[in-house]
């Protein structure tokens, strides 16, 4: 019987892999066109892998937990003759063996003898490719400042240079040599450790990437009183952290030059107020979108954020949610902590903290006298290569206008 293949889909424009978590069918189950059948995790999302068309499974010919590249054969699906017409039986090309090119090492380095980098797809009719026993990387990380046979090393194991930053070098210059590190991954296979899980790595490479860049923050107090008292008036009742958002997309749209980024010698202006709001999910942190917050009522807000919620902690955010925010407001106040200096995404050049209220006294200089008030801490990361601190203080400050004058929300 003629049989479809079902393909590794491309999930996103950066994605290049995703692990299998899950596997709906078995050998032999009818199925449906459209049908979702196999989830994978990528580093931002679970998504649901679906059939090309109506048929039987006839086999599945990938593995729990195991890695593969977008355009991989999963399994096939036995179909009428007219389906398998429209999707003639495409095999991936194998892949081409590589030999590395063997490269002149420094006197104190040993010379890396040629080695093949790449090994044939496990499975048949091309389903995955993989280096050693690692998935193929959506980027190879090298480092740089040290030997090639180091950074051919690192590269087939994934490392990036701030994994090595605690080796002490010993080659010449305190370069890091293979032995140095070949000893430091036998020290580490002695300790208790376990696979990251694909957000984990997410999160991990999207803060090194943003820490490339010279950020700062800024902090004052913010009187939340008055917000504690208006949400008391809506239905539903949004959050702080909503109240949060809905200022400072306010406030953006007043100056949305703060939220520009410089790309090279270019001042790049959005022509959205998107702002990102950072949800806690298992192993991770997922920063769903509300596009145009600064047109979204704190009542739609609500709403909205009520949904994206429960998406993030099924993981089932997909990238488009999570994409093209020009900042990101994240209520680290949650957690019962007072201040923070939380990093912005690397394609955004904002971040804004909200810390827990606490009571204080406040002087009142009408009853000439102290009186309690709810007070919580307000921080503004940004990327100073965007805004300077003149900028930011002025931003954050109306921002706190806003907070102290929940009517204008």
């Amino acid at each position: 019987m003629p049989q479809v293949p079902i393909i590794m889909p491309q999930l996103g424009e950066s994605i290049a892999e995703a692990t299998i978590v899950d596997i709906k069918v078995k050998p032999g189950d009818e199925v449906v066109n459209d049908q979702e059948i196999i989830d994978v995790e990528t580093n931002k999302a679970v998504m649901g892998v679906t059939t090309p068309c109506k048929g039987k499974i006839d086999r599945i010919t990938v593995q729990l937990k195991e890695t593969y590249p977008v355009g991989a054969v999963l399994g096939y699906v036995e179909a009428s003759e007219a389906d398998a017409a429209r999707f003639a039986k495409r095999a991936p090309p194998p892949p081409q063996g590589e030999v590395a090119e063997e490269i002149p090492a420094r006197a104190d380095q040993e010379v890396a003898p040629a080695r093949e980098k790449k090994i044939p797809t496990r499975g048949r009719d091309g389903e995955g490719t993989r280096i050693g026993d690692l998935p193929v990387p959506a980027v190879t990380k090298g480092a740089t400042f040290m030997s090639p046979r180091v950074r051919a090393r690192m590269a087939e194991l994934q490392l990036t240079t701030a994994d090595l930053a605690g080796i002490m070098g010993t080659g010449a210059g305190n370069r890091v040599t293979i032995k140095d590190l070949e000893s430091f991954l036998h020290k580490i296979e002695n300790q208790t450790a376990h696979e990251a899980s694909a957000i984990r790595a997410g999160v991990a490479d999207a803060m090194r990437r943003s820490w490339t860049r010279p950020l700062s923050t800024i902090g004052s107090s913010v009187n939340l009183d008055p917000v504690l008292q208006d949400r008391q008036s809506r239905d539903p009742k949004p959050g702080p952290g909503l109240y949060a958002s809905r200022a400072l997309a306010v406030a953006l749209s007043e100056n949305p030059g703060a939220a520009a980024k410089l790309i090279g010698n270019r001042v790049v202006q959005s022509k959205s107020i998107d702002v990102g709001i950072a949800v806690e999910a298992e192993d991770g942190i997922m920063v769903p979108v509300i596009r145009s917050a600064d047109k979204t009522s704190l009542a739609d807000l609500a709403t909205k954020y009520k949904e994206l919620v429960e998406l993030a902690r099924q993981r089932r955010i997909s990238p488009d949610m999570q994409a093209g925010g020009i900042a990101t407001v994240s209520n680290f106040g949650t957690f019962g902590m007072e201040w923070g200096t939380p990093i912005p995404l690397p394609d955004q050049t904002l971040l804004l903290g909200l810390g827990v209220g606490k009571k204080v006294p406040s002087w009142d200089e009408e009853k000439k006298e102290f009186v309690p008030r709810t007070e919580a801490q307000i921080t503004l990361s940004f990327d100073h290569r965007s805004i300077d601190g003149g900028g930011a203080g002025r931003l954050l400050k109306r921002v706190i206008e806003l907070l102290e004058n929940p009517k204008e929300l």
